[in-house]
């Protein structure tokens, strides 16, 4: 399906200016979800040109990672929604990068492929595998079976030569500055993944292996006492310096995976009191910049100082995202993520008021206007916040029994009602030998944000106290 064609099936819904939405109207968050959901895919334009370097990814300035989480918000734009009309283009772009293994080990982008760019394309296909999201093509694995390779490839990478264990951030040596520094981000979001591939199959070495990443996270300080979440560490000094910059993206990956493991542990108290934790600290530190924006999210690091790149800007997305979906797994958290969310959905969608038809987001949702910074990452984190209010009417991700490898479409939201399916496998933890070099200088110059940070770290965080 081509973009305008789905352009336009995405436009014939009720039209709500998103300024205008009501939150206690579904119909109101259903049309500016749509809204929101074009001005994203407004930015993509690879299933037009049809080439191996345009499909799935995004034009630059954005990277191959932030592409995958684009298509993990589209995903959860027609979970939330019930509305089909992108799924065909998120189908093709998530086959599209599979990679030679099925494990997103993708030739094309090793140039700027890290462990946590990765991670952010499994969490997509992890959605797709818990929601049963067809996956029509014979000749790709299930979805699950993917997830299970992309894990299998990052599991050997655990690094015990330094800090005592860990991921790094990079795992090309092309990209020299990410071996030198572990981070809080790909080790969460193998946290998370392990976590979901144990609820999503029933195989307890992945729970083995999430306690054994959270243990390690918390042991090292990437997580402190009071469930802060810190940057990353050189492995220069063996870990020794925490660089405390902190970010949203990455406490809603560690948050999301202790809600899983809450669930899947029916109800553990140490992971519970993880959860709640995260979630609380989350609201003291990414919330409520100013006392004229009480509950309103933004990114802490960057905003009121104007030093957000392009990544940085989507990061408020998957803080929401994880939050939202945290609710699942955990609903004695709902009232709490709501306080906070539902405040920040109307700020967000104040924020997109931009362009001609007033539909373009900005970047600081504090403000209560339009700001005029747009990009990509902004539509998206509006997108995960405004979406996520119907998260509650939606199913929550199937588990082990439930999962199907579903090749149609779906009749019903229902897991037993399905067009054509088959039982996935059981994804079996199978290490494989790490992945070979092969750097693609065409990929670009990977953007050294967080050594600058490491060393600008300090003046930053003089500026929170």
């Amino acid at each position: 399906m081509h973009i305008e064609s789905v352009r336009a099936a995405a436009l014939a819904a009720a039209f709500i200016l998103p300024k205008d939405i009501n939150i206690t109207d579904t119909a109101s968050v259903r049309s500016v979800a749509s809204t929101l959901a074009y001005e994203l895919m407004a930015w993509y334009t690879g299933n037009v040109t049809n080439t191996p370097e345009t499909i799935a990814v995004f034009p630059e300035p954005y990277y191959w990672w932030e592409a995958g989480a684009a298509w993990g918000a589209m995903l959860d734009y027609s979970h939330y929604t019930g509305d089909s009309s992108y799924d065909d283009v998120i189908t093709q772009a998530l086959l599209s990068q599979v990679g030679p293994a099925f494990d997103f080990m993708m030739p094309l982008h090793y140039g700027s492929e890290g462990n946590d760019d990765q991670a952010f394309w499994s969490f997509a296909i992890l959605a797709a595998a818990e929601r049963n999201f067809p996956q029509p093509d014979d000749s790709v694995p299930p979805w699950l079976d993917i997830a299970a390779n992309i894990w299998n490839s990052m599991v050997v990478r655990w690094n015990t030569s330094s800090c005592g264990g860990g991921l790094l951030w990079q795992i090309f040596e092309s990209n020299p500055n990410g071996l030198t520094y572990k981070n809080s981000v790909s080790n969460g979001g193998f946290f998370q993944m392990s976590a979901r591939l144990a609820r999503a199959t029933g195989n307890n070495t992945y729970l083995e292996w999430a306690q054994r990443v959270w243990d390690w996270s918390a042991s090292v300080g990437f997580v402190d006492k009071d469930f802060n979440v810190f940057d990353g560490a050189s492995i220069n000094d063996n870990c020794a310096t925490i660089n405390e910059v902190s970010f949203t993206y990455a406490h809603g990956i560690y948050m999301y995976g202790a809600a899983v493991l809450y669930n899947y542990t029916n109800g553990n108290q140490t992971w519970g009191d993880r959860t709640t934790g995260l979630l609380k600290a989350a609201g003291n530190s990414y919330f409520s910049p100013y006392p004229n924006a009480t509950n309103v999210m933004y990114e802490r690091a960057c905003e009121p100082y104007e030093l957000c790149d392009n990544d940085m800007k989507s990061f408020k997305g998957y803080l929401s995202r994880f939050m939202w979906a945290t609710t699942r797994m955990m609903p004695s958290t709902l009232s709490h993520v709501q306080t906070l969310l539902n405040t920040s959905a109307v700020a967000a969608a104040n924020a997109c008021s931009g362009g001609t038809n007033g539909t373009v987001c900005g970047q600081k949702w504090y403000v209560g206007e339009f700001d005029g910074v747009t990009g990509l990452g902004q539509q998206m984190t509006a997108l995960e916040t405004v979406q996520g209010l119907l998260s509650q009417e939606a199913l929550p991700p199937f588990k082990a029994g439930q999962i199907k490898h579903v090749k149609g479409a779906v009749s019903s939201p229902s897991p037993t009602s399905l067009a054509s399916t088959s039982s996935s496998s059981t994804a079996t933890p199978s290490p494989s030998p790490s992945p070979t070099e092969q750097p693609n200088s065409a990929s670009g110059t990977l953007l050294d944000w967080r050594c600058a940070l490491l060393l600008l770290g300090s003046v930053v965080i003089m500026g929170f106290a």
